[in-house]
């Protein structure tokens, strides 16, 4: 009962320190806020507002189909532009995308002629270069085919210049319908704040201590090490949950409108689970570093490759058999695998408890460690 008191007081005194320091008050209050916010807004994988111009030079019902069909939030409205200005336009970046139609382009189609549609295309915007050229071939063809049908004509093999059997592949994208880059990219920001706020804020707080001197003081109290390695991890930890929960109702929720699929609360207790690892690796960095900016540089070196390899920026699958095997050892790919479940796909307990049971492990096994050896340094202070 009495470890608990002090463990509980120790921690009330973490809380008033993080509190009066404004630069780590402003880094939880911006990375789980602006930091979301512009990650999700700026790192657009998806085509929006793509300018278009036409050269119609055939002027028929089949063209304006094809320049009709181009609609928001894909492309902006497509403007006439003249054949002699086209070299200019694209010289001068005003469109993205040119379209020139040929003359007597209906008539040839329904001659099974294959006529040619050029498509101009500025790469420098190579984002939407390469997205729109996509989009455009297969909403052109689209058109195309289906004017073509309703004109009681038939699309032809290039080849063979027999008919060619109409398939349509119908396309189902679960959990993102739309495939928009923010719904991924706001979620894996905040998971990726929790990471460095966590083993910041924990290493911080002993480095703080050991250059304040105050470690000192603490260590002639009457309290043990694990005490106050116990409360710097609760600490820490109440403060970035609190942030975490702040930063997906009301940026996610409310200013993003991205919707979350699962149980916030099983979320929360996921990333209070995860915390007493990375708070434990915080721990560990600050018992090796014996400055801030030793810390920082660490940091550096441990948290910035677990976060880019813990499946949040590419798929575990994706990577070499060696190095997937080495972050499967990681709670960090455990955390983020629970993650996406839970919040994109809805995934209860029933689904996640093995990743639960992985970040339990992994995090009680590094909590130890970083416990021995912050104990060690403690007695030799």
């Amino acid at each position: 009962m009495r470890t608990l008191q002090t463990v509980f007081w120790l921690g009330t005194k973490e809380l008033r320190s993080f509190f009066h320091d404004p630069v780590f008050v402003f880094l939880v209050l911006w990375a789980f806020t602006f930091a979301v916010y512009t990650q999700a807004k700026s790192s657009s994988q998806e085509l929006h507002n793509a300018s278009v111009g036409v050269v119609d030079e055939d002027r028929s019902e089949l063209s304006r189909r094809m320049v009709g069909a181009l609609l928001p939030p894909y492309f902006k409205r497509p403007e006439p532009v003249t054949a002699r200005d086209v070299a200019r336009l694209m010289d001068t970046g005003r469109y993205t995308f040119i379209l020139d139609i040929p003359p007597h382009f209906e008539r040839d189609v329904l001659a099974g002629r294959r006529p040619a549609v050029q498509m101009n295309i500025d790469a420098t915007a190579m984002v939407q270069a390469g997205l729109g050229a996509g989009y455009l071939q297969q909403i052109l063809s689209t058109e195309i085919a289906d004017h073509v049908t309703r004109s009681g004509g038939e699309m032809l093999d290039r080849e063979e210049g027999i008919a060619m059997t109409p398939v349509t592949l119908a396309l189902r994208l679960a959990y993102n319908p739309n495939a928009i880059t923010a719904w991924f990219s706001s979620i894996m920001g905040i998971i990726n704040s929790v990471t460095m706020l966590a083993i910041i804020l924990a290493g911080a707080a002993v480095v703080r201590e050991r250059e304040h001197g105050t470690m000192d003081h603490l260590l002639v109290m009457p309290v043990t090490p694990f005490e106050i390695a116990l409360a710097k991890v609760w600490a820490n930890a109440l403060v970035i949950t609190g942030a975490v929960g702040i930063s997906l109702v009301v940026i996610v929720r409310i200013l993003l409108a991205i919707p979350v699929a699962g149980s916030v609360p099983l979320f929360m207790c996921g990333v209070v689970l995860y915390l007493f690892f990375a708070t434990a690796i915080g721990i560990f960095l600050a018992t090796v570093a014996r400055t801030m900016p030793q810390l920082g540089l660490l940091y550096l070196l441990i948290a910035m490759p677990m976060n880019m390899l813990s499946g949040s920026n590419t798929p575990l699958e994706s990577m070499p058999r060696a190095l997937r095997t080495v972050m499967e050892a990681s709670p960090s790919t455990h955390f983020v695998s629970f993650a996406q479940a839970i919040l994109y796909r809805g995934a209860g307990f029933s689904v996640v408890w093995p990743e639960f049971l992985a970040v339990a492990m992994i995090g009680s096994l590094f909590f130890t460690l970083a416990l021995l050896r912050f104990r060690s340094v403690s007695a030799v202070s």
